[in-house]
């Protein structure tokens, strides 16, 4: 039995990571160039805390039960979206301060050889 829940946590896990659009969007910005977008995407959670308040609203005025799962869909959602911009500002500088150093690293020659120098055996001096 435990087995059979494990599968389709699994199975369910990875079904919402593929198709959901705000698991879509935090897989994008987690790359490096989406980095840059973390806290421009905060901005989103406004949309998803505007659709649990006309839930709740719809709830209290009588409405169907079930709007309960998506208040607590639209809530969790926002808070995807709030956490990621403080997420990415640390993983932003965090990349930064490795690209530094590893800048710092190379020799300054380095820069303008290529894949093919780097391969050829050293010349012999006549």
């Amino acid at each position: 039995m435990i087995r059979l829940i494990w599968t389709a946590s699994i199975h369910t896990r990875c079904f919402l990571r593929r198709y959901m659009p705000t698991n879509i969007l935090l897989d994008a910005i987690r790359t490096r160039r989406g980095l840059k977008w973390g806290v421009p995407a905060m901005l989103l959670a406004v949309p998803y805390l505007l659709i649990a308040s006309i839930c709740v609203q719809f709830i209290e005025d009588g409405g169907p039960g079930w709007l309960h799962v998506a208040v607590l869909w639209a809530i969790w959602c926002a808070l995807k979206m709030l956490l990621i911009g403080p997420i990415s500002l640390v993983l932003l500088i965090r990349v930064r301060i490795r690209e530094a150093v590893a800048a710092r690293r190379e020799p300054a020659g380095s820069a303008y050889t290529t894949d093919a120098d780097a391969h050829r055996a050293p010349a012999v001096m006549a």
